[in-house]
């Protein structure tokens, strides 16, 4: 017999509120969040989630809604969803295996969208450089997205979810938040890189303001409590979480640690495209999305497959399993980056420093063709381009890589004898969406743009 259709097991109204949705969804990590259905393993089930504001960015012809968002109240989870293999769920110390079948926008709601936020308002991996709120629209057209707002690119999306993970213990939830307490606290005066990646949160600890624990009733003495003590989502961890890895496709699988009962499975943050790094922070081609699920329950899995690394056997990380299917592309564009800033300074095998000269270095070339700066950073954010780590041993220097497909444009981005063509047909009138920038953080210029 044919398999039967999968079970949907979280359904969302795009027209109502992620906490008026009949199974509410939650934006916090925490063990004492209830599962909302139950799965049993080898059982085909779907998920469906909001976008990660909550539908909160619309399609029109401002970029409004993205300065003044609230990013206390996004990320929104589908889930918990509870794992039992016959009646036994899974257990801590066990893996969790997950494999996506299928995934793909809501249907009726065929859009997404890529931005940065306002540098007092999150900014994001270039924000000292582009501190302004921007968005730009892309429209679907079945696996291929396309935007008014960036034109001349057309580019296949490999969809995934941007986050994807398990629950904490009480004892991992702990140690998160002191962690990151710590750098919250003592960040800036310990911590050199904060003076390059500067004006950026450095950690985004617990906080009740826009909490939302799924169906525990706000204004309760629960709530209260775990509200208190619940992790943001915003960071990957342990438990895997919002790592953006956008190979996590059709055909991929994902193996988490269980540190709860039933394992508490959550997902959301859907993504149409996105490029390594998602450097613009709300980077990818966001949208409302569906997943299709299977899981497994490999007992004994963590202390079998996961070696901690730190010091206790929670400090584990998930293992990723790339799907088959993914665009093909025979021809790239590769910019390179060293760990030296922008002011000549020297930094000792940064690749995070060598990675922003690689984008600064492909969003300068590419402006050449007709783009503005913007539509190149919202770009490379957003398209399937690849970021590597090409050396990280020979001292100083790190080497960075961004390679870009060039068969994305409608023009030939590759240098040639004589100067970059210009003509009607390469200047790219329409721009992002934008909004003023009115904060007094002083922005990165290059001192050798003139010369």
């Amino acid at each position: 017999m044919a398999p039967p259709t999968p079970r949907l097991v979280v359904s969302v109204d795009l027209k109502k509120k992620p906490w008026e949705q009949a199974l509410p969804l939650h934006n916090r990590w925490h063990p004492e969040i209830p599962p909302v259905a139950h799965v049993m393993v080898s059982e085909v089930f779907r998920v469906e989630m909001v976008d990660w504001t909550g539908s909160v960015i619309k399609d029109d012809d401002s970029a409004a809604d993205v300065k003044f968002i609230d990013l206390s109240t996004v990320h929104y989870l589908s889930g918990p969803i509870r794992v039992v293999d016959k009646e036994t769920p899974a257990m801590p110390g066990d893996l969790l295996a997950v494999e996506i079948c299928n995934l793909g926008p809501l249907p009726g709601d065929e859009w997404g969208y890529t931005a940065t936020f306002d540098r007092e308002n999150g900014g994001g991996f270039l924000t000292d450089h582009f501190p302004c709120a921007t968005k730009a629209i892309w429209y679907f057209e079945g696996i291929y997205a396309y935007s008014p707002h960036i034109p001349g690119v057309r580019f296949p999306g490999l969809t995934h979810p941007g986050i994807i993970g398990t629950a904490p213990s009480m004892e991992l939830l702990n140690i998160w938040n002191e962690r990151e307490r710590e750098v919250e606290e003592n960040g800036h005066n310990s911590l050199k890189l904060c003076e390059v990646l500067h004006s950026r949160p450095l950690a985004n600890l617990p906080s009740t303001k826009g909490c939302h624990l799924g169906k525990i009733k706000k204004g309760t003495a629960e709530w209260e409590k775990i509200a208190k003590e619940a992790a943001r989502t915003i960071p990957g961890r342990e438990n895997g979480g919002n790592c953006d890895i956008k190979n996590l496709s059709r055909g991929s699988k994902i193996y988490l640690p269980v540190f709860v009962e039933g394992a508490n499975l959550s997902t959301g943050d859907m993504h149409f495209s996105q490029g390594d790094g998602e450097v613009s922070f709300c980077g990818a081609i966001e949208m409302s999305g569906f997943l299709e699920l299977k899981c497994e329950i490999i007992r004994g899995g963590m202390k079998e497959y996961l070696t901690p690394m730190g010091p206790t056997p929670l400090h584990v990380n998930p293992i990723f399993e790339i799907g088959p299917v993914e665009p093909r592309f025979s021809e790239w564009l590769v910019f390179e980056g060293i760990s030296v800033d922008e002011s000549g300074r020297q930094h000792f095998l940064d690749a995070s420093v060598a990675y922003k000269r690689a984008v600064l270095n492909a969003i300068d070339y590419l402006s050449k063709f007709g783009y503005s700066k913007e539509q190149v950073y919202l770009l490379l954010s957003c398209c399937p381009c690849e970021g590597r780590i090409s050396g990280i041993v020979d001292a100083p220097n790190a080497v960075a890589t961004l390679a870009i497909p060039t068969a994305i444009f409608d023009q030939d981005i590759r240098p040639k004898a004589g100067k970059v063509p210009i003509g009607p047909r390469l200047v790219r009138k329409p721009d992002v969406l934008r909004c003023s920038y009115d904060g007094n953080l002083p922005t990165t210029k290059n001192p050798a743009a003139s010369m």
